[in-house]
């Protein structure tokens, strides 16, 4: 009996009137008077700096990441290879 009521109430929630994809579309309105403004300056060599910073983390972390698949790779292997199944 649960199921016939789970599909009662799966019917009674999918009746709901829905937006359609054309009306979305119909009311979108393009972004002609968004102003985006930065509050904030930085130099050239700021930037410059926060770009080397985010780059030396990024591979810190991707040396880091192909240790670790590395070393489970390893103990896969060994697990596979060496350890009889009982």
């Amino acid at each position: 009996m649960s199921s016939i009521s789970g599909m009662i109430t799966s019917l009674k929630n999918n009746k709901r009137t829905r937006v359609s994809t054309f009306e979305k579309m119909k009311n979108f309105k393009e972004g002609k008077n968004i102003q985006v403004s930065f509050d904030k300056k930085s130099t050239p060599d700021r930037l410059k700096r926060i770009k080397e910073k985010l780059q030396a983390e990024n591979k810190k972390s991707l040396k880091r990441n192909i240790i670790i698949i590395i070393v489970a790779i390893s103990i896969i292997i060994y697990v596979i290879g060496f350890v009889k199944i009982l």
